[in-house]
């Protein structure tokens, strides 16, 4: 039998390949040069299913996975969270005395600030961490180093220099699972996440009155992210998360009286809560 694939944004060795790894070990991780093309290849077929990182605990939203979702005929079925963990490579010889450059995505040298500052180097923007940690390892320059994720060293045939040098041990980045299928969870089975869209009325305190129902019904908004519309200066739709099931009696409602006061609701997943929340 061909083996299930999974797509994901980046270069063998990135977090999105690891977090594939260990949510789909028996699957085939399947490298994607962008988040368009990670959506296209579950889109047309080529790929069962795409692992696309949607929050950062730093860095905070992905911003382009924000467009892309309400526009996508993809569904949301599952959630992953990953503790990110970077380390500091280069290629076998080198050591920590004769670096001069290091090499990463701007997030992650965002998030390694004080090792880049205590060792005096300068940093270089690339495409993506492991990307990076290839670049290093095709430079043949032992003055050269990549900050990416332990798996990548692995990959490219570089020594780990420094381990677990991100800033903050909290950074954490949530992925969710997008597949051409609406798998919903089962209610009453374990927690539950549902992801909708919705456009607002344009009337006078249209939001306010659109979210009313969640805070009567009892029921716990985690997310709310605001869109502009067709190129125009005034919020109108958005992006909620609520904590339970469409079927459980407060969600119903709530989702019901949003309806009064939008133009449009689509939900876009209802899958079950990553353990990690509960920790």
């Amino acid at each position: 039998m061909t083996a299930r694939r999974i797509a994901y944004q980046g270069e063998p060795g990135a977090n999105s390949h690891l977090v594939c790894q260990q949510a789909y070990p028996d699957w085939e991780p399947m490298p994607c040069a962008s988040f368009e093309d990670a959506f296209a290849a579950v889109e047309n077929g080529d790929a069962d299913l795409a692992m696309i990182p949607i929050d950062n605990s730093i860095a905070g939203r992905v911003a382009d996975i924000h467009h892309f979702l309400p526009t996508s005929d993809l569904h949301i079925v599952g959630e992953r969270f990953l503790r990110i963990q970077f380390s500091l490579m280069a290629l076998p010889g080198a050591s920590v005395g004769s670096l001069r450059t290091v090499h990463s995505h701007v997030h992650a040298l965002g998030q390694c600030r004080g090792v880049i500052r205590e060792l005096g180097l300068t940093p270089v923007v690339a495409g993506d961490t492991a990307g990076a940690a290839r670049e290093v390892a095709e430079s043949g320059d032992l003055t050269q180093a990549a900050i990416a994720p332990p798996l990548a060293a692995g990959i490219y045939g570089l020594q780990v220099l420094r381990e677990e040098i991100e800033d903050e041990d909290h950074n954490t980045t949530r992925f969710v699972v997008l597949s051409r299928d609406f798998e919903q969870a089962t209610a009453g089975e374990g927690p539950v996440v549902t992801t909708f869209i919705f456009n607002v009325r344009n009337l006078p305190a249209a939001l306010y009155k659109a979210l009313g129902g969640f805070a009567t019904n009892g029921v716990n908004m985690t997310k709310l992210e605001s869109y502009m519309v067709g190129g125009h200066f005034t919020a109108t739709q958005f992006l909620a998360e609520v904590d339970g099931h469409p079927d459980d009696p407060g969600v119903r409602n709530a989702l019901e009286e949003l309806a009064f006061f939008t133009t449009e609701v689509k939900v876009l997943g209802v899958y079950p809560a990553d353990a990690f929340r509960a920790e």
